[in-house]
């Protein structure tokens, strides 16, 4: 089971911004066609990514399998602040679906909205906040060191990154 519901690391970037140009197109179809049952599949793709990287995500297969190959040589970056990042996702595509269930539309739209630009960075300057507050947690200690050694050692991460 602890196989089956892994993370990957590290993680192909190219597919982690197509993973997220994904998403600002769910997130743009369910505000422009007013349509919240669209935060179904949203909410779906962040638990299924989130609890086992792109394995159970069609989103995520398609990314990893189909589009990001075609983008050139992987740029593999650590999986833990992924990881972290999608669990942002599936907290305010699951707030937004309870939102939604509630009766709480504007709510809804709002939280949907929300989640357009950290989408919208990662996957046209592969700048992902998740990440960013993943790094201030370990700063601050509140996630261990050794959640993520790499996230600590720019040198390991240049390292990863192919710089």
């Amino acid at each position: 089971m602890a196989r089956l519901l892994s993370f990957p690391n590290p993680v192909n970037e190219k597919a982690a911004r197509t993973v997220a140009a994904g998403v600002v197109a769910l997130a743009v179809a369910t505000l422009s066609s007013r349509q919240l049952l669209l935060t179904v599949p949203l909410a779906y793709g962040f638990v299924a990514r989130a609890a086992s990287g792109p394995r159970f995500s069609p989103l995520g297969q398609l990314a990893t399998r189909v589009i990001a190959p075609r983008l050139g040589a992987p740029k593999p970056v650590p999986g833990p602040p992924k990881r972290f990042a999608q669990l942002m996702g599936a907290a305010f595509t699951l707030a937004a679906l309870c939102c939604f269930l509630a009766g709480e539309r504007t709510a809804a739209f709002v939280l949907v909205a929300t989640l357009l630009a950290p989408a919208l960075l990662e996957s046209a300057l592969g700048y992902c906040i998740g990440c960013e507050l993943f790094g201030l947690g370990m700063r601050l200690g509140i996630v261990p060191a050794s959640v993520c050694e790499e996230c600590l050692d720019l040198s390991k991460r240049r390292h990863l990154a192919g710089a």
